[in-house]
């Protein structure tokens, strides 16, 4: 396999082993596969990517692969949005932002600086709103949605 820098072998081994989880062959190649991706590939393109190393992998391992990233925070699942039938995948763990094509799915992180004040200067009095709703906020997600130019996947 190719040496990728956003991917730490290390690292993922005792992440999975700190929650009982085995390093396989398989759960390598896909993390792999994800943390190597440009944007944030769908289970169906990471199988295809890891299909190239590992004929015999099944669209079923990779799901189970993946899921069992995000159970240990090694990845992100996106939820789908707007007739997009398929999750996508994070290996970027920082907290930071999104855009993402409704017309082709395609999601990419935004430059931007996250701001973890970002709440409170959108409305100053929105922790107090949500703290007498009993509501606490552990983090937030933001997501620009809308459309790319013609032919670009974004």
């Amino acid at each position: 396999m190719l040496e990728n820098p956003r991917f730490d072998r290390a690292a993922m081994r005792a992440r999975l082993e700190a929650f009982g989880l085995r390093c396989t062959p398989q759960r390598f190649a896909v993390y792999e596969q994800l943390a190597g991706s440009e944007g944030h590939p769908t289970a169906e393109e990471i199988y295809q990517g890891v299909r190239a190393l590992m004929p015999r992998i099944s669209l079923a391992t990779v799901y189970k692969a993946l899921e069992a990233m995000v159970a240990v925070g090694l990845a992100a699942r996106l939820t789908p949005v707007a007739g997009d039938l398929a999750a996508r995948y994070d290996a970027r763990r920082d907290p930071h932002y999104h855009f993402r094509c409704l017309r082709t799915g395609a999601v990419h992180d935004l430059p931007t600086r996250f701001d973890p004040e970002l709440l409170a200067r959108l409305d100053p009095g929105l922790a107090d709103y949500l703290d007498r709703h009993g509501f606490q906020v552990t983090g937030y997600r933001l997501e620009l949605v809308g459309y790319g130019g013609e032919g670009d996947d974004a």
